[in-house]
């Protein structure tokens, strides 16, 4: 059972207080004036001094009783104020460090009640500045890497040039060119992924043709998958197959996918992409053939700048943002992403609830 801090503040006053009505009630009980107007009436004592003598008693009485009271509200309050603000104490302790940029630190929460409830919500805070630290850290150290070897290329082309060392030939400026297409297309990419990250809150929700959608991004791709010879295969059921969305973000959430697919689909290879509604939700799943990934990818396949197949990655220019940018913007829908390989290849997918997503203005 939860021991409440007020539940805890009430104890050491009910006690304090219980213990003075018991004193008091005592030195009543014990000096009650029946029994002081008795005493006067069986010995003919004057009621003068005996009535002094009676109310220095009680006064006597009361000032002890009011001094162990005091005294005793003082050590509880001590003890057990003592425990319920250590940590706060502790918490302000931390929240100093983590102003100083050491997210590593937590508060220790030792009971359930309100004040544990607090540190156990303040660790919590904690844990997610630190996530969001190393992810603002990570990004940046992953964005410098991407930048780093086109860049290098790029140097390397121009300084030989300079040098004369190689001749300025169509091949070497196309060269330069790939190279420059790579920053942008990484810059696009990194750009894409701020905004699927400022998604969420800001979504224009319409009825949304799923079927017309994935047909649209694979129109965008046709010729990469004619040129491979891939066999594309779309699997749905008839009738309309809409959900309420964003359509421009569903449509680059698709386009990932199927850019992802015509990328890595070996030549002569097969693309199934399934649409299965059920009453609370529509899933959408891509599977293709081939591919390098292995069951160690699959935790990652969605962190940005991950790339299981990374010398495929670097033939095709893939800097691993796609598939982030798709849990980002189906996240942002309050939907669900999920990877997983199949005996002959991969296989990604997505769900999206029937009802617009709670973060949607």
């Amino acid at each position: 059972m939860k021991r409440h801090l007020i539940l805890k503040l009430l104890a050491i006053h009910l006690t304090v207080i219980a213990f003075v009505m018991v004193v008091v009630w005592f030195s009543i009980d014990t000096l009650a004036a029946g029994y002081f107007v008795t005493l006067m009436e069986k010995y003919n004592i004057s009621p003068k001094p005996a009535h002094t003598m009676f109310v220095g008693a009680v006064h006597r009485y009361l000032i002890w009783a009011s001094l162990a009271a005091v005294i005793l509200a003082a050590v509880l309050s001590f003890v057990l104020m003592r425990k319920v603000l250590d940590p706060l104490t502790r918490m302000t302790s931390t929240t100093r460090q983590i102003a100083a940029g050491n997210f590593a630190v937590r508060v220790p929460a030792g009971s359930e009640d309100e004040v544990g409830q607090l540190a156990m919500a303040f660790n919590r805070m904690a844990e997610s500045l630190e996530k969001i630290q190393n992810l603002r850290r990570n990004l940046m150290i992953d964005v410098a890497h991407e930048l780093r070897t086109p860049l290098t290329n790029i140097r390397g082309y121009l300084e030989a040039l300079s040098d004369g060392v190689l001749p300025p030939s169509q091949e070497t400026f196309a060269l330069l060119q790939d190279e420059t297409l790579r920053l942008i297309q990484l810059a696009e990419d990194v750009l894409e992924l701020a905004r699927a990250d400022a998604a969420r809150g800001d979504l224009h929700v319409e009825l949304t043709d799923l079927r017309a959608e994935v047909d649209a991004a694979l129109g965008a791709f046709s010729r990469t998958f004619a040129q491979k010879n891939v066999n594309v295969k779309t699997h749905a059921p008839e009738g309309a197959l809409t959900v309420k969305a964003d359509r421009r973000r569903i449509a680059r959430v698709l386009r990932s996918l199927t850019e992802n697919a015509a990328q890595y689909t070996p030549r002569g290879g097969r693309l199934d992409i399934r649409i299965e509604p059920d009453q609370k939700r529509i899933r959408v799943e891509y599977s293709n053939d081939g591919g390098e990934l292995t069951s160690q990818d699959m935790p990652f396949i969605f962190e940005r700048f991950y790339r299981g197949e990374k010398s495929r990655s670097r033939e095709h220019g893939g800097a691993g943002i796609g598939l982030a940018i798709v849990k980002e913007l189906v996240g942002a829908h309050n939907g669900e992403v999920g990877a997983d390989l199949t005996g002959i290849g991969f296989r990604v997918w997505f769900e999206l609830p029937t009802d617009p997503s709670p973060h949607v203005d």
